[in-house]
């Protein structure tokens, strides 16, 4: 069944293709994080590695493999490439995922702890 107009139906093969493709780079905790962290701002690999706590040819490894995938882009700043995410569904979809998450665990937090076998 193909997606009718109002957006109902089943989308195409090609289409959950290319949704599982990026799902599946960001399904890396390290692309995930580089990903978070150009949603803020652009920066340079130098200054990703270090907030994201990898070395720098894993994060630019990780940067080429967004890249290729059309996540993120890169501008030329002087001597220095600048990254900065070029998809901003990618963001959405980032920010809404993380945001259910830390809500549901700080809802865990804040209910109140049972004890005893009879609570």
């Amino acid at each position: 069944m193909q997606r009718r107009a109002d957006g109902s139906g089943d989308p195409s093969p090609e289409l959950l293709d290319q949704a599982a493709a990026a799902f599946g780079l960001l399904a890396s905790p390290s692309r995930l994080h580089i990903v978070w962290a150009l949603a803020q701002g652009e920066c340079d690999v130098t200054h990703l590695a270090e907030r994201v706590g990898g070395t720098l040819p894993a994060v630019s490894q990780h940067l080429a493999k967004l890249k290729l995938a059309g996540l993120v882009r890169s501008r030329r700043e002087g001597r220095r490439q600048v990254y900065l995410v070029d998809d901003p569904g990618v963001v959405t979809v980032v920010r809404t995922m993380v945001g259910e998450l830390s809500e549901r665990a700080e809802a865990e937090r804040a209910a109140p702890r049972r004890r005893g076998f009879g609570a």
